[in-house]
């Protein structure tokens, strides 16, 4: 890594980003119910049973996840039913698939049953696996020895009276 790493110390992890994202995203329940939307699962009774929570459990978080700008409620009506809503990712929420991804392909190889991994995920154009990478703008893949961390531009350093 880089001297800047040795010196951790003398900046705040207050305005880190993973931090902020688990705000967001950092529970059990949230990850599943954004996993179910990745997959195509609109309806509350859909995610609150595929997820294995509550209703009250599922309407609160679907009602976060609306508030973040991670899911969109778009109104439907079957024939002779009242108007419901259903929950459709948005473009912020769809961001998240990559991170979706790595974590199943994390469990897939670190925490599967003997039996294997439950799903795969495929590319529908062509039918191969799909894979999380690390790959810089420039186009290479970087292994996670590869990374420098550098300062940016939301750093905020420690006072140090």
């Amino acid at each position: 890594m880089t001297d800047f790493l040795a010196d951790r110390d003398a900046w705040l992890t207050t305005n880190c980003s993973i931090a902020r994202t688990l705000d967001v995203v950092g529970n059990r329940s949230t990850l599943l119910l954004l996993r179910e939307a990745s997959m195509g699962t609109r309806r509350f009774d859909q995610f609150a049973a595929r997820v294995g929570i509550s209703e009250p459990v599922a309407a609160a978080r679907l009602k976060q996840l609306v508030a973040d700008g991670l899911l969109e409620r778009r109104p439907y009506r079957e024939p002779g039913q009242r108007t419901r809503d259903e929950y459709v990712l948005t473009d912020k929420g769809a961001q998240l698939v990559p991170v979706l991804v790595a974590l199943r392909q994390w469990g897939d190889t670190w925490a599967a049953d003997a039996a294997g991994p439950s799903v795969r995920v495929e590319h529908h154009d062509c039918g191969a696996e799909v894979h999380a990478v690390l790959r810089c703008a420039a186009g290479h893949d970087v292994e996670p020895d590869g990374i420098d961390v550098r300062p940016g531009p939301g750093l905020l350093r420690a006072n140090r009276d």
